[in-house]
């Protein structure tokens, strides 16, 4: 049990474990100390000095989130030397933010804004005092747009692409006035290694950093009658989009969702997880595929562990750190990715539509899809398979722009033909989950049995810890599978890059002997992604992935390989997994049917 120190806050006698922050004290008694630089996911920077308190006996104020309680420490969170420290803070932040509030897209949504309001900072004294900078605005990039004219220099988004990422995008360059936040030789974001996951906009508390938003070209074609425009939805938005409008955290919307979509005039509101559930057809298929050749051809070019490619920001990762292992990555596109090429082929088909007349937009709690979105070689419909991209948020700025009172909706079915998905590929929202549906459906395939965990839950896969590992035997399997008998199949889960490159390291020294690894770029998967609302932090993706895992439970059908709509695709168009039609389609190279 840890020690406790007896300390006061405000004249109150507070208890707490010894090691806690002045911060950490002032939650545990609803004290509210205000902060800009923090963040739960992030160390310790003490940057802002926002949060600064007066701790009797000492002549300087200190910074809360930096300093740990003591023994019969006394802290004033309320002095008038605090409040007047906080306010010349919050004033000498503004006095070099550009803070035309209502041209803002984090309008509404800024700490510093929250902060300014809070304090009720009416004058802007030190104004005349700093010297005007020329500021830069990055929009290169498909997904993210740097302004450094709203950067207040906490470092958080450094921090985040460091600490979270490990890929150090972003750095601090120069001291005193001059410093700022930049990168490589200050390029612009698609110039330096960026996987485009989004997770400094998430963590940033201003507008320096935002998503690339396409809200008013989806208006656009909404608003042409000679368009038809198709929308997918992620499995993960359905746990966020309620937060952004009023909801509690964790709350699922899904039919409310629907319901919005089709009030905004979308033509036809289809689901991403009906392409989740092809993804675990066609990637199953692929993994024991390359398992026979290993086991029974002996096969030493055979490229395993295999690695799952759903994640963009993934993919952008091991493409500028680890592309020796290209190989080992699954040649299956993301379910947004197949979506898009479905819509513009066999959906167009079997509606009568002229594909050069269909506006395909996806909703996703990511902002690296965006990027997916435009790579040169995610056209293999013959048009650009997704057209615009928007994250949780544009949604959901859609819906309040539209005048809609979502928690009034009535809830409403996705519309049929791609429209059927299960409860594993709603588990796709989470990290752990594409393992998850993958295992209940090979091992289902190879044994003829379910997955030996109860009501399905692969237990070893779930949870939040940043690398997880797990192994299932394979005992008495069918006919055609004799070659696994007694191989027990190893299996890798990690969230976050700084925990990609634990598992791509332990691959590389040949420390492991995964036969799969999932790997999502965002803390928590997709329900943690740069796309979703904001705040983000460890507390916020527990009750989502419990929202998540009750959806799950929830559906009448959870293995993917009995999708009815799924079965009726390979029966209409596909013709069979990993043939000729699907590897078109669906994959990022051709492959010859069990050639790995």
């Amino acid at each position: 049990m840890s020690e406790k120190i007896n300390i006061t806050i405000n004249g109150i006698p507070v208890e707490v474990e010894n090691g806690k922050t002045i911060l950490d004290a002032a939650d545990q008694t609803g004290v509210i100390i205000p902060t800009l630089c923090y963040h739960k996911d992030l160390c310790i920077a003490g940057n802002c000095r926002v949060c600064v308190v007066e701790i009797v006996g000492q002549k300087r104020l200190s910074a809360a989130c930096a300093t740990p309680c003591e023994e019969g420490m006394e802290i004033r969170t309320n002095s008038l030397n605090v409040r007047n420290s906080r306010k010349h803070i919050i004033e000498l932040l503004l006095s070099e933010h550009h803070a035309e509030c209502t041209k803002c897209y984090k309008n509404g949504n800024c700490e510093l804004q929250k902060l300014a309001s809070d304090y009720k900072i009416m004058t802007q004294d030190f104004i005349s005092l700093v010297p005007q900078k020329k500021y830069t605005i990055d929009m290169f990039s498909p997904s993210i747009i740097k302004d450094d004219s709203k950067c207040i220099r906490c470092q958080r988004c450094v921090r985040t692409c460091e600490e979270l990422q490990g890929v150090n995008a972003l750095t601090v360059a120069y001291k005193g006035d001059e410093m700022k936040i930049t990168t490589f030789f200050e390029k612009n974001l698609t110039n330096v290694v960026c996987t485009n996951c989004g997770q400094c906009i998430i963590h940033c508390p201003t507008g320096a950093i935002v998503e690339k938003n396409y809200i008013e070209e989806v208006w656009e074609a909404i608003s042409n009658p000679a368009i038809h425009v198709v929308v997918q939805t992620a499995p993960a938005v359905r746990v966020g989009l309620g937060e952004e409008l009023n909801m509690p955290v964790g709350t699922r919307v899904t039919g409310k969702m629907v319901t919005a979509l089709k009030r905004l005039g979308f033509d036809s509101v289809m689901d991403t997880d009906f392409t989740a559930d092809l993804t675990i057809i066609e990637e199953g298929t692929e993994l024991l595929g390359r398992l026979r050749k290993a086991i029974v051809d002996k096969d030493e070019s055979v490229h395993l562990p295999m690695a799952t490619s759903c994640s963009p920001g993934w993919i952008k990762y091991i493409e500028h750190m680890y592309p020796e292992y290209l190989g080992n990555l699954s040649t299956c596109k993301s379910p947004q990715q197949m979506f898009g090429a479905l819509v513009k082929t066999y959906y167009a088909k079997a509606r009568n539509l002229n594909p050069e007349k269909i506006v395909s937009v996806s909703i996703m709690p990511c902002t690296a899809k965006k990027f997916e979105a435009s790579r040169p070689e995610m056209h293999d419909s013959g048009y650009r398979d997704v057209d615009y991209v928007l994250t949780t948020r544009e949604l959901a700025i859609m819906i309040k722009q539209a005048g809609i009172d979502f928690a009034k909706l009535p809830d409403s079915k996705f519309d049929r033909l791609m429209g059927e998905s299960t409860g594993a590929a709603v588990i796709f929202g989470v990290t752990g989950g594409v393992m998850e549906a993958a295992l209940r459906t090979a091992y289902e395939l190879v044994t003829g049995r379910e997955v030996p965990f109860k009501n399905l839950n692969i237990t070893p896969v779930r949870g939040l810890d940043g690398v997880r590992e797990a192994s299932i035997k394979i005992e008495n399997p069918q006919r055609d599978w004799a070659f696994l008998e007694g191989v027990e199949l190893k299996c890798a889960v990690a969230h976050g890059l700084v925990n990609a490159k634990k598992v791509m390291d332990a691959v590389k020294n040949g420390k492991s002997e995964y036969h799969f690894i999932e790997i999502m770029a965002c803390p928590g998967g997709c329900l943690g992604g740069g796309g979703q609302p904001i705040p983000t932090n460890p507390e916020i993706r527990k009750k989502r992935a419990k929202a998540i895992y009750a959806e799950d439970e929830g559906m009448p059908i959870r293995k993917s390989h009995q999708n009815p709509e799924v079965l009726k695709i390979y029966e209409d168009f596909l013709g069979e997994p990993l043939g000729e039609k699907s590897h078109q389609l669906l994959h990022t190279k051709y492959v010859e049917r069990n050639h790995f």
